[in-house]
């Protein structure tokens, strides 16, 4: 009989904890056969991701998950034989203790949120004793071998790269979203949180030679648009110009459908976790916006994921990406680290396609927790 997993998922202020335990919870049950629950605290912010589900349903089965309402006053329910924990989130207490009384034993995973850092090797998979003698085991995702892997499906980079090659399904991907392409244009997808650099940057793009198709799908982002373009509201759906800087404001899609935004672009602007991960995958060039920590702890989660990626580079495509993510993500002049980053180009796209090769030659964050219950047994 196949083991039961049970996914706990607090929503915070974004999409990004949602978004990765969701692709899990989907993985494991499509990928692995598993029979998995995902408890959401938020079904709202769920049914942004799945536009499918219902948000006053407290039990519904969507895509082979049994999707679950976390409520505040927690119902008795027998645990699964593997508990994930995601990103720190508490348990109900009455959870843990029917998890101490079950005759059968659980493991108990916390999986963190994901980091480049050296320490992430050393810290992943190792246990931490509970008072209730339950054994609580760190799980690291992370872009090392010593790690616990990314999140990727099976075939998902063929099925990228076929779509790539395939400019008419391209098209009609966008044209499903209301964007026809314009001939010649760089398209570059805009996803990111407040942002006071964004200026510098557009009015780069607003004045260089070549035509610039901007697309921005819903989100934070838009009041830093909307300050420089100054309008009063961004509307989903219209489209403004100036100059080469063709821009359109796209509705919030699910999962899938940004997937295939990603790799329809010539460039990604992501934030957070989920979206960052899947720019990787789409083996184009890419900009992260890090989400902010008030003591700089995210900076040092910028620069070790930068030291990993900038290797095979030239030392001047190096410098020209360093800067433009350390202006992005400090208010820095992205236009000048912008024009930087266009000198070596040809290199960023080609380094891009290489680093998604190369991280995929790795385990898969769900096939690594499915290899890890395997080895506790």
């Amino acid at each position: 009989m196949k083991a039961t997993w049970d996914i706990f998922c607090s929503v915070v202020d974004n999409y990004g904890d949602i978004g990765v335990t969701w692709r899990l919870a989907r993985q494991l049950a499509a990928e692995h056969g598993l029979t998995v629950r995902l408890w959401v605290d938020d079904l709202a912010a769920f049914v942004r991701l799945c536009p499918q589900a219902d948000s006053q349903v407290l039990r519904q089965v969507q895509q082979g998950v049994e999707v679950c309402l976390w409520p505040v006053d927690w119902q008795a329910v027998e645990p699964a034989d593997v508990v994930i924990e995601a990103f720190a989130c508490e348990l109900p207490a009455a959870y843990i203790a029917a998890m101490a009384g079950r005759e059968q034993k659980v493991l108990w995973l916390n999986l963190e949120y994901l980091s480049a850092e050296d320490w992430v090797e050393g810290c992943h998979g190792l246990p931490s004793m509970q008072s209730n003698g339950l054994s609580k085991f760190f799980f690291f995702p992370g872009f090392t071998p010593g790690s616990g892997g990314l999140l990727r499906e099976r075939g998902l980079l063929a099925l990228r790269r076929a779509f790539q090659a395939d400019e008419r399904a391209r098209d009609e991907f966008l044209r499903g979203l209301g964007v026809e392409s314009l001939a010649g244009a760089l398209l570059i997808s805009l996803f990111a949180y407040e942002n006071a650099a964004l200026g510098s940057w557009l009015e780069v793009l607003a004045a260089g030679p070549q035509r610039i198709q901007l697309l921005v799908p819903e989100g934070r982002i838009l009041s830093s648009l909307q300050g420089w373009l100054g309008s009063p509201a961004l509307q989903v759906g219209e489209a403004y110009q100036r100059g080469q800087l063709h821009i359109q404001v796209l509705p919030f899609i699910s999962q899938d459908q940004y997937d295939r935004l990603l790799w329809s672009c010539d460039f990604n602007a992501v934030r957070g976790e989920d979206s960052f991960i899947r720019a990787q995958w789409a083996g184009r060039p890419l900009l992260w916006h890090i989400y902010e920590q008030a003591d700089g702890a995210h900076l040092e989660k910028l620069n070790a994921f930068l030291a990993l990626y900038k290797e095979g580079l030239s030392a001047e495509a190096q410098v020209a990406l360093t800067r433009l993510w350390g202006a992005w993500n400090s208010n820095g002049p992205m236009g000048e680290c912008w024009t930087q980053l266009l000198k070596n180009w040809p290199e960023q796209v080609a380094h891009a396609e290489q680093w998604s090769l190369e991280r995929a030659s790795q385990a898969d964050l769900a096939e690594a927790l499915v290899q890890f219950y395997l080895n506790w047994l």
